[in-house]
Parts: structure tokens; C-alpha cells; sequence
């Protein structure tokens, strides 16, 4: 053998893959892998037998979009995608009969194909509506093409919506609840290393670095958003979930706290940037301001972390413990909030010129730690609870006034 040669790493044996694969069978992406194959698979077999096409390709392509990743989402989109298909063939047939395919033809086609889109309503499948028209208008016997293609597009749409009632989708709620773990441990992480800055001569630099990575944090929370959306789908309309409603709240006010928090902390960080800016030759804060001060930090940052373990509880199933945790830190961080407040009130007397950055840090630490307080925590809860009852009561009286309406108008 060469000497540079290296020789391959043994491949893993095939129990052991099993053995992978067996353990990660309840891993969502797995699980909607595997549903949306199988549902891609029996829709071009059904297709096979009742469309005239040799390829019904378009059946297995319509389950692989309708199967989404939640219930709720495949209801919808299921809906939406045949309308446009049948919008589509339905302009192709009404140009098919007035005059061939032609550049100009082919452009009148695209524009109403897409006006049609937008007024009938099918959201991201506009183009659909489009590319069913031209798919149609191209083919030499348009009529028979086109009522395949209707018949495809139903046949996927039927045997995904068939695929999520038998097979429930997976819950969500696991990546939504680690990505807001995430979320709470780099803010936990931003605020401990603002408090180990403190503990030499605060650079400009230094704090205009931790200033951008606190601005970062809105694309964090972006994500965040978008993975908690994707969980609350999941829980609408699953028959596996029985207090979807619960987790949703629970999530999503947590998520708005920490938002909230987010925002908080990056006036903070630019409060401390502006102090570097004026004190360039000198320390921030006295000794004991700094030590007081770094506590502080130090006791917010682990109530973030047990604030974003108590909303995951659902997961995590040790509410209680963090609950008390929380309670624990935010008890202790407010004793030091007190401690730096008397200190910075000593200082003030001393060196009055940087005395509203004081008072605006300090009010930044009031938000946070009444932002995470457990009590406020719940009677956000209770709030949004109050609202969805009366929204649901909205919506029942809304309908028993039409049905109401609808039985005067009838004949006696």
C-alpha cells in the first residue's frame, strides 16, 4: 500500500444501520419522510389504474405537496392545490377551444392563469394555476389530457389527506421546545459574558462586539418563530394531542417573553457600550459596583435558562423544579438588583455624569426580571386563555345567527 494511501473506514454492518434507524423512528423527520414516500407510492399506483396516462406522475407529485408536515397544513394546502390545478386545466380548455398555442397565446394564458390565482385564492400555488395551463394547452388532445390531469391531481390529494387521517402526523413540539432552549442559552451565554467583561478595563471594541451579538438575537427569535409555528400546526386537528391548546399558549407566551427580554438586553448592551465610549482611560464601575453587578448578570442569566426549561415542561416534565429554580434565582437577582442600585446611588455623588446610563441599565434589569416573574408568567396565561374562550364564544354565535337566519328564510 502507498504510503499516503489510507484505507477506507469499515462499513458499518447492516444491524447495526437497523439499529440507527429503529432508534430514530420517532425523530419527526423521519417519521414525515417515510409518510410522504409511502403516500407518493400508493397515489401512482392508484393513478396507474385510473388514468389513461402511461406516467400519471402528477398524482404521486400532489401527495408529496399535500402530505405536509401537520395536519392542519395538509387540510389546507390539499385544498388550495386541486383548486388550482382545476383552475389551470379549466383556462387551458378555454383557450384550447378559441385559438392554438402561440407566443401571444401562450402569454394571454400565463396572465389570466395568474389573475385567476390571486382571485380564487390558492396562496402559494399561483404558479400551479399556471404551469396546469400550459402542461394542458401543449398537448396535442387537450380535452383527454386535461381531465387526467384533474383526476391525477385529485387522486394525490385524496390518498395524502387518506395518508394523515390513518397515519397522524408527528408532533413538532420537541424541535420547537430545543430551539427555544437554544434561544435562552445564548441569551444566558450574551449576559454571562457581559459580566466577565466588567472584571478588567472594558474595551469599546469588546462592547460593541457583545452590542451586535445581542442585535443577532432578533434572527434567532426569527427562527424560533418559525419552528414554533410549525409545532402549533401540529397540535391543531392531531388526534394524538389532547391539550394542543395548552401547549400553544404556553409556548408562545414564552417565546413573547423572551422577545421581550431580547430586546431589553440589547438596550442594555448598548447602554454599557455607550459607558465604555465615555470612560475609555478608566474602569466602568467601581469594585464593588462590578462585583455587584456581575452577581446580578450571573443570577439572570441561569433565570433565563430555568424561565425557558419551566415553558418546555411538556418535554422536560420537571416543571415543578424549575418553577422553583426560577423563583430561587429571581429572588436572588433581585437582592443583588437592590445592592447595585444602593451602590450606584453612592457612586452618583462621586461621579454624576454618566447618571441616566445608571438608571437606564437598572431599569433594564426591572423589565427583565419582571418579565420572567413566575406570577406574570401565569396570569399571561390565564389572559390568552380568557381570549381564545371569547374568540370560540364569537365564533358559535356568529354561526347560530346564520343558522338562525337561515331557518326564518325558509318556507312555512
Amino acid at each position: 500500500m502507498p504510503r499516503f494511501a489510507r484505507p477506507f473506514p469499515p462499513f458499518p454492518p447492516a444491524r447495526h444501520l437497523l439499529r440507527r434507524l429503529l432508534s430514530r423512528r420517532r425523530d419527526p423527520v423521519v417519521v414525515q419522510s417515510v409518510r410522504s414516500t409511502g403516500a407518493a407510492v400508493v397515489s401512482y399506483v392508484v393513478a396507474l389504474r385510473l388514468s389513461h396516462e402511461p406516467a400519471p406522475l402528477t398524482a404521486p407529485l400532489t401527495a408529496l405537496l399535500v402530505v405536509q408536515v401537520t395536519l392542519f397544513s395538509t387540510l389546507t394546502t390539499g385544498v388550495r392545490r386541486v383548486n388550482s390545478v382545476v383552475a389551470g386545466v379549466l383556462i387551458a380548455i378555454g383557450f384550447s377551444a378559441l385559438v392554438g398555442l402561440t407566443w401571444w397565446s401562450l402569454g394571454l394564458v400565463i396572465l389570466a392563469s395568474l389573475v385567476v390565482g390571486h382571485l380564487v385564492r390558492v396562496d402559494e400555488f399561483v404558479p400551479e394555476v399556471a404551469i396546469s395551463a400550459m402542461l394542458v394547452l401543449g398537448v396535442t388532445r387537450v380535452a383527454d389530457t386535461a381531465w387526467d390531469r384533474v383526476l391525477e391531481t385529485l387522486i394525490g390529494a385524496v390518498v395524502g389527506l387518506g395518508f394523515n387521517l390513518l397515519f397522524a402526523p408527528p408532533v413538532w413540539v420537541e424541535p420547537a421546545s430545543r430551539a427555544i432552549d437554544d434561544l435562552a442559552s445564548r441569551m444566558a451565554a450574551l449576559m454571562t459574558g457581559m459580566s466577565d467583561e466588567l472584571t478588567g478595563r472594558t474595551t469599546l471594541a469588546g462592547a460593541s462586539l457583545r452590542l451586535h451579538e445581542a442585535r443577532r438575537l432578533d434572527n434567532d427569535i426569527a427562527e424560533v418563530d418559525a419552528a414554533l409555528r410549525q409545532a402549533e400546526d401540529s397540535l391543531r386537528m392531531n388526534p394524538r394531542v389532547r391539550e394542543g391548546l395548552m401547549f400553544r399558549l404556553v409556548l408562545r407566551t414564552g417565546l413573547d417573553t423572551l422577545e421581550i427580554c431580547a430586546v431589553v438586553l440589547r438596550v442594555s448592551a448598548r447602554a454599557l457600550t455607550d459607558l465604555a465610549k465615555a470612560r475609555a482611560d478608566e474602569p466602568l464601575f467601581t469594585p464593588a459596583v462590578t462585583a455587584a453587578l456581575q452577581d446580578l448578570f450571573g443570577h439572570m442569566a441561569l433565570a433565563v435558562h430555568s424561565f425557558s426549561r419551566l415553558i418546555t415542561a411538556q418535554v422536560t416534565t420537571n416543571a415543578e423544579e424549575q418553577e422553583e429554580r426560577l423563583t430561587r434565582e429571581l429572588g436572588m437577582a433581585r437582592e443583588s438588583r437592590d445592592l447595585l442600585a444602593r451602590l450606584l446611588l453612592e457612586q452618583l455623588h462621586t461621579s454624576p455624569a454618566q447618571w441616566q446610563l445608571h438608571g437606564a441599565l437598572l431599569a433594564d434589569v426591572d423589565r427583565v426580571l419582571d418579565e420572567l416573574d413566575v406570577d406574570k408568567r401565569s396570569q399571561r396565561l390565564m389572559e390568552e386563555l380568557d381570549r381564545h374562550s371569547r374568540l370560540r364564544h364569537e365564533r358559535g354565535s356568529r354561526v347560530h345567527r346564520a343558522v338562525r337566519r337561515v331557518g326564518r328564510r325558509r318556507p312555512g
